[in-house]
C-alpha cells in the first residue's frame, strides 16, 4: 500500500498538467479558444452558393458572402459556448473535452454567458443590416443549435438531424446574403453530407468512450457501432447518387452550358471513401474539421474538387 501510495504521488497525471497549462492561459485566450476557430472550416459552406450562382468574379456578391461567413462564424463560436456551458459536467468525464476551458474551469461560466451573448446580438443585429433573409436564416441557426444544446441532443436520429440541418442553414445564408434562388440540389446534397459527418462523429464517440459511452452522454447508449454503421451505409451511397445524378442532370447541364461538370465525380468518391478508412482504420471523425486539415489528401482531395468545379463552371 505504501508502494502505491508513494507512486501515485510522484507519477504526474497529464489532465492535471494540462490544466495547469491553461490556467496559465490569459482568460481572453481561454474565450478564444472556447469559440473554436478551428471548427469555422465548416462555414464555408457559405461560398457554395457564390460559386455555383456563377458569381464567383462580382466583388459585390464576394464581398457579401464574406461578411455572410464572418456572421456565421461568430454564430459558431455562441453555439460551442452554450454547448460548452450546458455540457461542462459531463465533459469533465471526457478524455478530451475535459480539457475545454469552461470544463476545465479556467474559464468562467457568467464571462462565457457574457461573451456568448454580446457576440450573438452583435453578428445578429450584422445579419439583419445586410439583409432581413440573411437575418431570420442567422436567427434560425442559432434557434436550432440552442434547442439542439438543450432537449434535441438527447432523441434518437433527431440529434443527427439537428446538426445536418445547421448546416444546410449555412449553405442557405450564402444564398440569400447574394439574393439568389435556393437550389433544391444544394439542399439534398448539403443535408446528405452532413448527416455522414454527423453519424460518423457518433460512431468516433461511441468507439472512444466504449462502455462509458452512455454515462457521458445518454443518446449514444441509443446506438450500436453496427446501427450507425448500417446508417453511414445508407447516407453514404445517398450523398454520391445525389451529386452523381446533380452532375448529370439536364437542368445542369442547361445551367452551366456545359456537361464536364460530371467529370468531378471521383473527388467525392475518393474524398468519402477517405473519410470512412480515417474512421474506421485510424479512429478519426471525432472533429470532421480537424481531420480535414491535419489529412493531408483529403484536404488535397477537397481542393482538387473545388479547383475543378471552378474552371469547369467559370471556364
Amino acid at each position: 500500500m505504501a508502494r502505491s501510495n508513494s507512486t501515485n504521488l510522484t507519477v504526474p497525471d497529464a489532465s492535471m498538467s494540462h490544466i495547469e497549462a491553461s490556467d496559465r492561459r490569459s482568460l481572453a485566450l481561454n474565450l478564444i479558444i472556447s469559440l473554436r476557430p478551428a471548427q469555422w472550416t465548416k462555414n464555408l459552406l457559405v461560398f457554395a452558393a457564390l460559386v455555383f450562382a456563377e458569381r464567383l468574379f462580382e466583388p459585390r456578391a464576394v464581398l457579401l458572402s464574406v461578411a455572410a461567413f464572418a456572421i456565421f462564424c461568430a454564430l459558431s463560436g455562441v453555439v460551442y459556448l452554450i454547448n460548452d456551458i450546458a455540457d461542462r459536467r459531463i465533459d469533465r468525464e471526457h478524455p478530451l473535452k475535459r480539457r475545454r476551458p469552461i470544463a476545465a474551469g479556467t474559464l468562467p461560466v457568467p464571462l462565457a454567458a457574457t461573451a456568448a451573448a454580446v457576440i450573438a446580438a452583435v453578428a445578429l443585429l450584422s445579419a439583419f443590416a445586410l439583409g432581413w433573409k440573411l437575418g431570420l436564416v442567422a436567427a434560425g441557426y442559432v434557434a436550432l443549435q440552442a434547442l439542439y444544446s438543450g432537449p434535441l441532443k438527447h432523441i434518437v436520429i433527431i440529434d443527427v438531424l439537428a446538426l445536418s440541418i445547421g448546416f444546410v442553414l449555412r449553405a442557405a445564408a450564402g444564398a440569400v446574403a447574394i439574393n439568389v434562388i435556393v437550389s433544391h440540389w444544394l439542399f439534398v446534397c448539403t443535408i446528405l453530407l452532413a448527416m455522414f459527418i454527423a453519424l460518423a462523429k457518433r460512431r468516433h464517440e461511441l468507439v472512444l468512450l466504449a462502455d462509458g459511452a452512455a454515462s457521458h452522454r445518454p443518446i449514444l447508449g441509443e446506438y450500436s457501432p453496427y446501427l450507425l454503421d448500417q446508417m453511414i451505409g445508407v447516407v453514404t451511397a445517398s450523398t454520391l447518387i445525389a451529386y452523381i445524378f446533380y452532375t448529370i442532370s439536364p437542368e445542369t447541364t442547361q445551367k452551366f452550358g456545359t456537361d464536364l461538370l460530371g467529370l468531378t465525380i471521383p473527388f467525392p468518391l475518393y474524398g468519402i471513401f477517405r473519410y470512412l478508412y480515417l474512421v474506421h482504420r485510424r479512429e478519426g471523425g471525432g472533429s470532421p474539421a480537424e481531420l480535414l486539415i491535419n489529412d493531408r489528401p483529403l484536404l488535397v482531395c477537397v481542393m482538387l474538387w473545388v479547383a475543378a468545379v471552378v474552371i469547369i463552371i467559370y471556364a
